[in-house]
């Protein structure tokens, strides 16, 4: 699976972590850290001068800059967060809905936000900076002193070995250290669950109001359409019952009868597109099996589940797999598929592997709605497709 993170990329292939640009991006990222004494020297002569200058009103401006300088901390490390985790921590500002700089000024004081990232700035020039350079020191400096020291003095050749052995940890020591340093730094910058909450159930309520109407289109295709093009195909057959098999009407009749049957077989098609009744009445694995069942592509199926799911998480993994099995018949040039379904504790977990050519675009519109769809039921999707195949989709939703 691609890694989204440093953490990721050394856990999943220790070995083959360093050949790959990510100790480059770590490092990168523990170098960057130093700025930290920087911002200290910064900020703490602000407060300073702020104290110093109160009495004669001028330090309140100051002061004042310093509290919100810690917006400005905030923008870098959410920016150089990204050299080791590639998802980004954004947390706007609420906006300011009165105009003029009081309002502006009133409206940041309020915010939590505004002194969470202080509370950041705080935490980074007094613990977070100092220790980027112990770890420096410990994984750069020492190994290359080691190695050097039989310079001044040929006795200590055996410190030659102790460098060697050191400096192989070098990428290691950077990478877990920089991993740590993100976490903390996601966790204290990007929004809390709280300010998330509305979000969620925005987009809850989207996704089941869509799926709502789906079930509606299907019903009134299934039970009214469909049934009065049925009346009509037998009314047909009536017709040319009367008219004569052989003769001219007759012929003109059953041109126009297969044509019915085949819009009907369309037409039924179509509604298991919308929302397939077997997803209702049978649930999630009966619906699967038909879906393969129907696929062009020959496709294996494996699910194993306990009982029926709740509706927004088998409706989610219904049609993400009917949109990849799609996607794989389409363009991956696949001969064979396999859908595997199972419940771990309170998750659903799917897996979609084709034998394809590979090469799949985890930005495509096609992959971006499904992990968007997948997003909005609280899942996980996970796209593993290198040129040349195979090609792995795995969807992780939680049952709640």
């Amino acid at each position: 699976m691609h890694a989204r993170t440093a953490w990721q990329a050394l856990a999943h292939r220790p070995l083959a972590f360093l050949t790959t640009v990510w100790p480059w991006r770590a490092l990168a990222y523990l170098l960057s850290g130093v700025l930290g004494a920087l911002t200290l020297s910064v900020l703490v002569t602000g407060l300073l001068a702020g104290l110093v200058l109160l009495p004669v009103g001028v330090g309140a401006a100051v002061l004042l800059a310093v509290v919100l300088g810690g917006g400005t901390v905030a923008r870098v490390e959410r920016w150089r967060l990204r050299l080791v985790d590639l998802d980004p921590a954004t947390a706007d500002h609420r906006p300011v809905e009165q105009p003029g700089v009081r309002a502006g000024l009133r409206e940041r004081l309020r915010e939590r936000r505004t002194w969470r990232e202080l509370g950041f700035t705080a935490v980074s020039m007094t613990a977070l900076w100092w220790m980027d350079l112990l770890v420096l020191a410990f994984a750069l400096a020492l190994p290359v002193l080691c190695v050097t020291a039989p310079l001044d003095d040929p006795g200590a050749w055996p410190w030659v070995l102790i460098g060697l052995a050191l400096m192989p940890a070098a990428p290691y020591t950077i990478t877990g250290w920089d991993g740590a340093r993100a976490a903390l730094t996601r966790l204290m910058l990007a929004p809390r669950d709280t300010e998330l909450t509305e979000v969620r159930a925005s987009r809850t309520r989207l996704v089941g109001a869509f799926d709502a109407e789906r079930r509606r289109i299907e019903r009134d295709l299934h039970d009214g359409a469909q049934q009065r093009l049925v009346s009509v195909n037998v009314m047909l057959g009536l017709a040319r019952l009367d008219a004569g098999p052989e003769s001219p009407l007759g012929r003109r009749l059953a041109t126009v009868q297969g044509e019915l049957t085949t819009a009907l077989g369309e037409l039924r098609e179509l509604s298991r597109g919308v929302h397939p009744r077997a997803l209702t009445d049978q649930g999630l694995a009966a619906a699967l099996t038909n879906l393969t069942a129907r696929s062009p592509l020959p496709v294996s199926v494996d699910v194993l589940l306990p009982g029926p799911l709740p509706a927004p998480v088998a409706s989610t993994a219904y049609f993400v797999v009917a949109e990849v099995l799609a996607n794989a018949t389409k363009h991956s040039g696949a001969d064979r598929a396999e859908v595997r379904a199972r419940l771990r504790t309170d998750t659903l977990v799917v897996t979609v592997r084709d034998d394809g050519g590979g090469g799949a675009d985890p930005t495509g519109c096609g992959l971006t709605g499904l992990a968007d769809r997948v997003a909005a039921a609280d899942g996980i999707l996970r796209l593993s497709s290198p040129h040349g195949g195979p090609t792995l989709l795995h969807v992780e939703i939680p049952c709640h």
